[in-house]
C-alpha cells in the first residue's frame, strides 16, 4: 500500500496528533492519514487524497478503529469514497469489551 511520503507525514502528524512522537506516528501512517480524514483543514485532506489516492483513504476508512472518527467525517468520507449509499452508512466502529 503506498502512503503518503515521509515528510508529509511527520507535517501532518505533528499538526494534527502534537501529543506523540512524529517518530512513532510514521511507523503507523494510517494513524495519521485516518485523524486528518477526520479533523484535516480543506487544503490538508486534498494533499492527502492526491498524494495517497482514494485506495488508501478506503483502505483507512475499512480499517479504522473506534473513536478515530467523528460520526460526520464517517459519513462524508463513506459517500465520497463510494462505499455507501444514501442513508446507509455503517455504523461507526466500537469498541468491544470481554
Amino acid at each position: 500500500m503506498a502512503y503518503v511520503d515521509t515528510e508529509t507525514l511527520r507535517r501532518f502528524a505533528s499538526k494534527y496528533i502534537w501529543w506523540q512522537s512524529t517518530d512513532e506516528l510514521v511507523a503507523t501512517p494510517r494513524r495519521v492519514i485516518a485523524q486528518v480524514m477526520n479533523i484535516g483543514d480543506y487544503a490538508d485532506v486534498q494533499t492527502l487524497a492526491a498524494q495517497v489516492g482514494d485506495d488508501v483513504l478506503r483502505d483507512t476508512l475499512l480499517h479504522a478503529e473506534a473513536g478515530q472518527f467523528n460520526a460526520r467525517s464517517w459519513a462524508y468520507w463513506h459517500y465520497r469514497l463510494g462505499l455507501a449509499k444514501v442513508d446507509q452508512v455503517p455504523p461507526l466502529p466500537q469498541r468491544k469489551f470481554a
